[in-house]
């Protein structure tokens, strides 16, 4: 077809990738094709806001590196991240829900044994941390791997730390033979997400903040169990009912008790979901 116009234009796209092979591929890009076609038709963009959008995405690839993922923020903000975790994450009641995974992940974090303070010099008030891993029929999950992350008092993690040369609140841990765990950190604050990109803009043009509630991030795996991928939000927190990237879910937040030495104490237990179990009745 060569005398295409707004009404055809879809259809000749459409036809043009019939032939791909992979069929999940064909889906998933059949449907994003009608999609972003209807977009553009329903609120009939102009060239002007095609070119800024293709300028927005331009600067959320220059703006990324090895330490930030503009687009996860993108995803994030724009609900999509707690979209896709929401609908590939739906357990039985009694796991432990998932959220999101944030742009803050680090491969290779260091080791530690249980009991550690994987601080590592992090600026915060001091805070244990502790809890067990159990199966969903109440097994303890031994030797889990526990990968921990969070940001220090100031709302910063390690990595937006210009010539920090160590890792700092944040590491590997596994569980004892109960699927026990203990450690200790800092108190998790609320912080604003990296806002002075693109994705910072959207939320000034959207009239949004871009803060998150007090939070540890939690990775845990372990053999016949499905991955687990979540945080723990601290109950006292004002960002709870507003967290810039939709990620707060009521089973995950948690009371940080005050003790008296000064420092904090956060429980917390986990339940893993089996591989190949049986996801939640709708």
């Amino acid at each position: 077809m060569i005398n295409l116009d707004h009404h055809t234009i879809t259809e000749a796209v459409l036809a043009r990738q019939a032939g791909m092979a992979d069929p999940r591929l064909r889906e998933i890009l059949d449907s994003l094709v009608k999609h972003l076609h209807a977009f553009a038709r329903e609120v009939h963009l102009t060239e002007a806001e095609w070119f800024q959008g293709i300028e927005f995405l331009t600067r959320c690839g220059h703006i990324t590196d090895d330490k930030r993922q503009e687009f996860i923020l993108l995803s994030d903000v724009l609900g999509l991240s707690m979209l896709t975790v929401a609908q590939n994450h739906d357990k039985p009641a009694g796991c432990t829900e998932a959220t999101v995974f944030g742009p803050f992940h680090v491969e290779g974090a260091p080791h530690y044994e249980l009991g550690a303070d994987i601080a590592n010099g992090a600026q915060g008030i001091a805070c244990l941390v502790r809890g067990t891993v159990r199966g969903i029929d109440g097994e303890p999950v031994a030797n889990a791997m526990l990968d921990v992350w969070q940001s220090d008092e100031a709302g910063l993690y390690d990595v937006q730390k210009p010539g920090l040369e160590q890792a700092q609140a944040r590491g590997i841990l596994h569980t004892d033979a109960q699927g026990r765990f203990h450690f200790r950190s800092i108190l998790a604050v609320p912080y604003a997400i990296p806002h002075d990109g693109p994705v910072g803009d959207l939320l000034t043009a959207t009239g949004r903040h871009p803060w998150r509630p007090a939070h540890l991030h939690f990775m845990i795996q372990a053999p016949g169990y499905e991955t687990l991928i979540t945080h723990v939000f601290r109950r006292d927190d004002p960002y709870l009912e507003a967290d810039a990237v939709f990620g707060v879910r009521q089973s995950l937040i948690a009371d940080w008790l005050p003790q008296e030495d000064g420092t904090y104490l956060v429980e917390y237990d986990f339940v893993l979901h089996p591989q190949g179990g049986t996801a939640k009745a709708e």
